[in-house]
Protein backbone atom coordinates (compact mmCIF):
# COMPACT_ATOMS: atom_id res chain seq x y z
CA UNK A 1 0.00 0.00 0.00
CA UNK A 2 1.52 3.56 -1.15
CA UNK A 3 2.09 5.64 1.89
CA UNK A 4 -0.48 7.95 3.19
CA UNK A 5 0.93 11.81 5.42
CA UNK A 6 -0.69 14.92 5.90
CA UNK A 7 2.14 17.75 5.11
CA UNK A 8 0.86 21.31 5.53
CA UNK A 9 2.36 23.77 2.81
CA UNK A 10 2.10 27.80 2.38
CA UNK A 11 1.95 29.30 -0.24
CA UNK A 12 3.51 32.75 -0.72
CA UNK A 13 2.54 34.15 -4.00
CA UNK A 14 3.55 37.14 -3.56
CA UNK A 15 4.12 39.99 -6.95
CA UNK A 16 4.13 40.90 -10.41
CA UNK A 17 4.39 36.60 -11.72
CA UNK A 18 4.74 35.46 -8.38
CA UNK A 19 0.85 34.05 -8.23
CA UNK A 20 0.84 32.49 -11.57
CA UNK A 21 3.78 30.32 -10.89
CA UNK A 22 2.54 30.20 -7.41
CA UNK A 23 -0.28 28.14 -9.32
CA UNK A 24 1.39 26.20 -11.71
CA UNK A 25 3.65 24.18 -8.84
CA UNK A 26 0.60 23.83 -6.71
CA UNK A 27 -1.04 22.17 -9.43
CA UNK A 28 2.31 20.13 -9.88
CA UNK A 29 2.26 19.52 -6.39
CA UNK A 30 -1.24 18.18 -6.24
CA UNK A 31 -0.49 15.51 -8.53
CA UNK A 32 2.10 14.33 -7.10
CA UNK A 33 -0.07 13.69 -4.23
CA UNK A 34 -2.13 11.88 -5.87
CA UNK A 35 0.33 9.43 -7.28
CA UNK A 36 1.92 9.12 -4.24
CA UNK A 37 -0.71 9.01 -1.45
CA UNK A 38 -0.17 12.13 0.19
CA UNK A 39 -2.29 15.12 1.29
CA UNK A 40 -0.96 18.36 0.70
CA UNK A 41 -2.71 20.88 2.79
CA UNK A 42 -2.36 24.33 1.46
CA UNK A 43 -2.49 27.98 2.46
CA UNK A 44 -1.96 30.96 1.01
CA UNK A 45 -0.52 34.07 3.02
CA UNK A 46 0.46 37.93 2.42
CA UNK A 47 4.31 38.90 1.97
CA UNK A 48 5.94 41.74 0.14
CA UNK A 49 4.04 44.47 -1.41
CA UNK A 50 0.60 42.28 -1.42
CA UNK A 51 0.99 42.38 2.18
CA UNK A 52 2.15 46.47 2.56
CA UNK A 53 -1.11 46.90 0.00
CA UNK A 54 -3.17 44.73 2.28
CA UNK A 55 -2.62 45.54 5.60
CA UNK A 56 0.12 48.01 5.36
CA UNK A 57 2.98 45.70 6.37
CA UNK A 58 5.39 43.59 3.82
CA UNK A 59 5.25 40.21 6.73
CA UNK A 60 2.28 40.44 8.52
CA UNK A 61 2.56 38.22 11.64
CA UNK A 62 -0.11 35.90 10.44
CA UNK A 63 2.11 35.23 7.54
CA UNK A 64 4.91 34.41 10.31
CA UNK A 65 3.12 32.25 12.13
CA UNK A 66 1.87 30.10 9.45
CA UNK A 67 5.51 30.03 8.11
CA UNK A 68 6.81 28.63 11.17
CA UNK A 69 4.06 26.14 11.55
CA UNK A 70 4.57 24.47 8.34
CA UNK A 71 6.19 21.50 6.75
CA UNK A 72 7.51 23.41 3.66
CA UNK A 73 7.38 27.18 2.42
CA UNK A 74 6.81 28.02 -1.51
CA UNK A 75 7.26 31.71 -2.29
CA UNK A 76 6.82 33.49 -5.72
CA UNK A 77 8.57 36.24 -5.86
CA UNK A 78 8.31 39.91 -4.37
CA UNK A 79 8.98 43.70 -5.21
CA UNK A 80 8.05 45.74 -7.74
CA UNK A 81 8.40 49.74 -8.82
CA UNK A 82 4.41 50.19 -7.53
CA UNK A 83 6.21 50.30 -4.27
CA UNK A 84 8.96 52.48 -4.82
CA UNK A 85 9.51 55.52 -2.68
CA UNK A 86 7.28 53.75 -0.29
CA UNK A 87 7.73 54.20 3.68
CA UNK A 88 8.32 49.91 3.30
CA UNK A 89 10.07 48.49 0.87
CA UNK A 90 8.10 44.52 -0.21
CA UNK A 91 11.87 43.14 -0.36
CA UNK A 92 11.50 44.10 3.86
CA UNK A 93 9.25 40.50 4.24
CA UNK A 94 11.56 38.47 2.05
CA UNK A 95 14.54 39.39 4.87
CA UNK A 96 12.44 39.14 7.48
CA UNK A 97 11.10 35.77 7.18
CA UNK A 98 14.57 34.21 6.44
CA UNK A 99 15.25 35.58 9.71
CA UNK A 100 12.18 34.64 11.05
CA UNK A 101 12.70 31.03 10.15
CA UNK A 102 16.58 30.44 10.92
CA UNK A 103 17.40 29.93 7.20
CA UNK A 104 21.09 30.39 7.04
CA UNK A 105 21.82 28.76 4.15
CA UNK A 106 20.44 29.58 0.49
CA UNK A 107 21.30 26.72 -2.18
CA UNK A 108 21.19 27.60 -5.78
CA UNK A 109 21.83 24.58 -8.35
CA UNK A 110 22.82 25.06 -11.93
CA UNK A 111 22.80 22.02 -14.74
CA UNK A 112 22.53 23.07 -18.11
CA UNK A 113 20.92 21.01 -20.00
CA UNK A 114 22.20 19.67 -23.62
CA UNK A 115 19.24 20.71 -25.16
CA UNK A 116 19.54 24.27 -23.87
CA UNK A 117 23.18 24.87 -24.20
CA UNK A 118 22.34 26.67 -27.20
CA UNK A 119 20.05 29.31 -25.19
CA UNK A 120 23.35 31.37 -23.56
CA UNK A 121 24.23 33.89 -24.28
CA UNK A 122 27.97 32.10 -23.91
CA UNK A 123 29.35 29.21 -26.64
CA UNK A 124 27.57 26.10 -26.08
CA UNK A 125 30.87 24.09 -25.71
CA UNK A 126 31.19 26.38 -22.47
CA UNK A 127 28.14 26.05 -21.12
CA UNK A 128 27.48 22.31 -21.75
CA UNK A 129 27.92 19.81 -19.06
CA UNK A 130 27.62 22.71 -16.73
CA UNK A 131 26.62 21.07 -13.00
CA UNK A 132 27.24 23.03 -10.02
CA UNK A 133 25.62 24.73 -6.28
CA UNK A 134 26.02 27.65 -4.87
CA UNK A 135 25.95 28.00 -1.55
CA UNK A 136 25.04 31.93 0.02
CA UNK A 137 25.14 32.43 3.60
CA UNK A 138 21.80 34.81 4.33
CA UNK A 139 21.91 35.67 8.14
CA UNK A 140 25.39 37.92 8.00
CA UNK A 141 27.26 40.69 6.18
CA UNK A 142 26.25 43.94 4.49
CA UNK A 143 22.76 43.16 4.32
CA UNK A 144 21.99 42.73 7.91
CA UNK A 145 24.70 45.02 9.30
CA UNK A 146 24.03 48.36 10.70
CA UNK A 147 23.19 51.13 8.29
CA UNK A 148 23.67 55.12 8.66
CA UNK A 149 23.26 57.68 6.30
CA UNK A 150 23.25 61.61 6.48
CA UNK A 151 23.30 64.43 3.74
CA UNK A 152 26.84 64.01 2.86
CA UNK A 153 27.71 60.44 3.76
CA UNK A 154 26.17 56.98 3.99
CA UNK A 155 27.66 53.33 5.39
CA UNK A 156 26.82 49.86 5.46
CA UNK A 157 28.73 47.46 8.28
CA UNK A 158 29.73 44.40 7.28
CA UNK A 159 29.72 41.64 10.08
CA UNK A 160 30.32 37.94 10.32
CA UNK A 161 31.23 35.76 13.60
CA UNK A 162 33.05 32.57 13.89
CA UNK A 163 29.73 30.47 13.61
CA UNK A 164 27.80 32.03 11.49
CA UNK A 165 30.62 30.93 8.97
CA UNK A 166 31.06 27.68 10.53
CA UNK A 167 27.33 26.30 10.47
CA UNK A 168 27.38 27.50 6.19
CA UNK A 169 31.01 25.74 5.29
CA UNK A 170 29.60 22.44 7.42
CA UNK A 171 26.78 22.76 4.79
CA UNK A 172 28.60 23.25 1.62
CA UNK A 173 31.45 20.39 2.29
CA UNK A 174 29.13 17.58 3.72
CA UNK A 175 26.79 18.32 0.45
CA UNK A 176 30.23 18.04 -1.92
CA UNK A 177 30.94 14.66 -0.08
CA UNK A 178 27.64 13.68 -2.01
CA UNK A 179 28.39 14.94 -5.52
CA UNK A 180 32.47 15.52 -6.80
CA UNK A 181 34.11 16.20 -3.89
CA UNK A 182 35.10 19.84 -4.66
CA UNK A 183 34.45 23.20 -2.86
CA UNK A 184 35.93 26.64 -3.85
CA UNK A 185 35.08 28.98 -1.26
CA UNK A 186 34.43 32.90 -2.54
CA UNK A 187 35.74 36.28 -0.70
CA UNK A 188 37.97 38.98 -0.84
CA UNK A 189 40.62 38.34 1.69
CA UNK A 190 42.99 41.11 0.33
CA UNK A 191 40.97 43.58 1.30
CA UNK A 192 38.26 43.04 3.82
CA UNK A 193 38.60 41.69 7.32
CA UNK A 194 35.33 39.79 7.25
CA UNK A 195 36.98 37.90 4.42
CA UNK A 196 39.74 37.20 5.79
CA UNK A 197 37.88 35.44 8.75
CA UNK A 198 35.77 33.89 6.43
CA UNK A 199 39.09 32.31 4.92
CA UNK A 200 40.78 31.15 8.25
CA UNK A 201 37.37 29.22 9.57
CA UNK A 202 37.23 27.77 5.92
CA UNK A 203 40.56 26.70 6.02
CA UNK A 204 40.29 25.35 9.12
CA UNK A 205 36.94 23.47 9.08
CA UNK A 206 38.44 21.69 5.98
CA UNK A 207 41.93 20.19 7.63
CA UNK A 208 39.69 19.41 10.77
CA UNK A 209 36.65 17.97 9.61
CA UNK A 210 36.49 17.37 5.72
CA UNK A 211 39.98 16.75 4.48
CA UNK A 212 38.74 14.62 1.71
CA UNK A 213 37.14 17.26 0.10
CA UNK A 214 39.06 19.25 -2.13
CA UNK A 215 39.17 23.00 -1.44
CA UNK A 216 39.95 25.78 -3.28
CA UNK A 217 39.96 29.57 -2.62
CA UNK A 218 39.06 32.59 -4.90
CA UNK A 219 38.81 36.09 -4.68
CA UNK A 220 35.33 37.14 -5.59
CA UNK A 221 36.17 39.89 -8.93
CA UNK A 222 38.63 37.07 -10.32
CA UNK A 223 35.58 34.47 -9.82
CA UNK A 224 33.09 36.70 -11.54
CA UNK A 225 35.56 36.09 -14.93
CA UNK A 226 36.21 31.78 -13.98
CA UNK A 227 32.32 31.55 -13.62
CA UNK A 228 32.07 32.86 -17.08
CA UNK A 229 35.37 31.37 -18.63
CA UNK A 230 35.25 27.79 -17.19
CA UNK A 231 31.78 27.06 -15.38
CA UNK A 232 32.55 23.57 -15.55
CA UNK A 233 35.14 23.87 -13.29
CA UNK A 234 32.96 24.37 -10.08
CA UNK A 235 31.15 21.81 -8.16
CA UNK A 236 30.01 23.52 -4.68
CA UNK A 237 30.39 27.21 -4.52
CA UNK A 238 30.86 28.47 -1.22
CA UNK A 239 30.55 32.27 -0.21
CA UNK A 240 29.06 34.97 2.13
CA UNK A 241 25.72 37.16 1.70
CA UNK A 242 26.40 39.29 -0.73
CA UNK A 243 28.54 37.74 -2.96
CA UNK A 244 26.35 34.65 -3.38
CA UNK A 245 23.56 36.88 -4.03
CA UNK A 246 25.68 38.62 -6.88
CA UNK A 247 27.86 35.59 -7.81
CA UNK A 248 24.44 33.32 -8.33
CA UNK A 249 22.31 36.17 -10.70
CA UNK A 250 25.23 36.02 -12.75
CA UNK A 251 25.68 32.05 -13.44
CA UNK A 252 21.77 32.31 -13.43
CA UNK A 253 21.81 33.10 -17.51
CA UNK A 254 24.11 30.10 -18.40
CA UNK A 255 20.98 28.05 -18.70
CA UNK A 256 19.03 30.08 -21.10
CA UNK A 257 16.91 31.65 -18.92
CA UNK A 258 16.64 33.35 -15.27
CA UNK A 259 13.57 31.39 -15.06
CA UNK A 260 14.42 27.99 -14.91
CA UNK A 261 16.23 28.48 -11.52
CA UNK A 262 14.98 27.08 -8.13
CA UNK A 263 16.54 28.17 -4.84
CA UNK A 264 16.53 26.65 -1.10
CA UNK A 265 16.91 28.48 1.54
CA UNK A 266 17.20 26.31 5.23
CA UNK A 267 17.74 26.33 8.73
CA UNK A 268 19.61 23.91 11.14
CA UNK A 269 16.07 22.46 11.74
CA UNK A 270 12.47 23.09 10.75
CA UNK A 271 10.75 24.32 6.93
CA UNK A 272 12.82 25.60 4.61
CA UNK A 273 11.65 28.28 2.60
CA UNK A 274 11.78 27.38 -1.55
CA UNK A 275 11.51 29.94 -4.21
CA UNK A 276 12.75 30.62 -7.75
CA UNK A 277 15.46 33.01 -8.24
CA UNK A 278 13.75 35.42 -10.50
CA UNK A 279 12.11 38.33 -9.52
CA UNK A 280 8.58 39.83 -9.69
CA UNK A 281 8.52 40.80 -13.66
CA UNK A 282 5.96 43.71 -13.02
CA UNK A 283 6.12 43.28 -16.89
CA UNK A 284 4.73 40.66 -17.75
CA UNK A 285 2.81 39.90 -14.94
CA UNK A 286 -1.23 38.79 -15.42
CA UNK A 287 -0.54 38.11 -19.04
CA UNK A 288 0.21 33.97 -18.75
CA UNK A 289 3.87 34.61 -20.13
CA UNK A 290 6.02 34.00 -17.04
CA UNK A 291 8.31 30.71 -17.01
CA UNK A 292 6.89 28.56 -14.28
CA UNK A 293 9.83 25.64 -14.29
CA UNK A 294 12.06 27.13 -11.82
CA UNK A 295 9.18 27.69 -9.10
CA UNK A 296 8.23 24.17 -9.82
CA UNK A 297 11.78 22.69 -9.69
CA UNK A 298 11.78 24.80 -6.33
CA UNK A 299 8.80 22.80 -5.31
CA UNK A 300 10.84 19.57 -5.63
CA UNK A 301 13.16 20.64 -3.36
CA UNK A 302 11.06 21.65 -0.75
CA UNK A 303 9.26 17.51 -1.27
CA UNK A 304 13.00 16.70 -0.99
CA UNK A 305 14.88 19.01 1.47
CA UNK A 306 11.30 19.61 4.20
CA UNK A 307 9.26 16.81 3.91
CA UNK A 308 12.56 14.11 2.88
CA UNK A 309 10.38 13.14 -0.49
CA UNK A 310 13.33 12.23 -2.69
CA UNK A 311 11.54 10.14 -5.09
CA UNK A 312 8.21 13.07 -5.47
CA UNK A 313 11.21 15.14 -6.21
CA UNK A 314 13.11 12.97 -8.70
CA UNK A 315 9.95 12.53 -10.61
CA UNK A 316 8.86 16.22 -10.65
CA UNK A 317 12.83 17.33 -11.89
CA UNK A 318 12.53 13.74 -14.72
CA UNK A 319 8.97 15.69 -15.69
CA UNK A 320 10.70 18.73 -15.92
CA UNK A 321 14.02 17.48 -17.87
CA UNK A 322 11.77 15.52 -20.41
CA UNK A 323 9.40 18.61 -21.19
CA UNK A 324 12.57 20.60 -22.13
CA UNK A 325 14.63 17.95 -24.39
CA UNK A 326 10.78 18.42 -25.95
CA UNK A 327 11.43 21.45 -26.90
CA UNK A 328 7.88 22.63 -25.11
CA UNK A 329 9.03 25.65 -23.43
CA UNK A 330 7.91 29.43 -22.94
CA UNK A 331 8.85 32.50 -24.54
CA UNK A 332 12.15 32.89 -22.85
CA UNK A 333 13.27 30.04 -24.24
CA UNK A 334 12.08 30.28 -27.87
CA UNK A 335 8.65 28.51 -27.69
CA UNK A 336 4.96 29.24 -27.77
CA UNK A 337 4.13 27.79 -24.54
CA UNK A 338 2.34 30.19 -21.59
CA UNK A 339 2.64 30.01 -17.62
CA UNK A 340 -0.46 27.48 -16.98
CA UNK A 341 0.15 25.34 -20.52
CA UNK A 342 4.41 24.61 -19.39
CA UNK A 343 2.79 23.64 -16.11
CA UNK A 344 0.39 21.52 -17.86
CA UNK A 345 2.93 20.16 -19.98
CA UNK A 346 4.75 19.17 -17.03
CA UNK A 347 1.97 17.67 -15.36
CA UNK A 348 0.98 15.19 -18.70
CA UNK A 349 5.02 14.19 -18.17
CA UNK A 350 4.55 13.36 -14.39
CA UNK A 351 1.39 11.05 -15.71
CA UNK A 352 3.55 9.80 -18.72
CA UNK A 353 6.67 8.63 -16.63
CA UNK A 354 4.45 7.14 -13.78
CA UNK A 355 2.30 5.24 -16.41
CA UNK A 356 5.61 3.96 -17.97
CA UNK A 357 6.60 2.65 -14.59
CA UNK A 358 3.67 0.93 -13.37
CA UNK A 359 3.70 -1.06 -17.00
CA UNK A 360 7.16 -1.90 -16.95
CA UNK A 361 5.87 -3.24 -13.62
CA UNK A 362 2.93 -5.18 -14.91
CA UNK A 363 5.26 -6.42 -17.64
CA UNK A 364 7.65 -7.90 -15.40
CA UNK A 365 5.16 -9.40 -13.10
CA UNK A 366 3.29 -10.41 -16.29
Amino acid sequence: MPKTQTYDIVLLPGDGVGPEVIAAAKDVLRVIADFYGHSFDFSEHLIGGAGIDATGDPLPPETTAACLAADGVLLGAVGGPKWDGGARRPEEGLLGIRKAMGLFANLRPLQVSPVLAHRSPLKKEIVEGVDLIVFRELTGGVYFGEKVRTDTMASDLCIYTVPEIERITRAAFKTALQRRGKVTSVDKANVMATSKLWREVVTRIHAEEFPQVQLEHALVDSMAMHLIRKPRDYDVILTENMFGDILSDEISVLGGSIGLLPSASLGESGPGLFEPIHGSAPDIAGQDLANPVGTILSAAMMLRHSLGLEDEASSIEAAVAAVLAAGATTADLGGALGTRAAGEAIIDAIRAIHWAAAHRVQMHWG
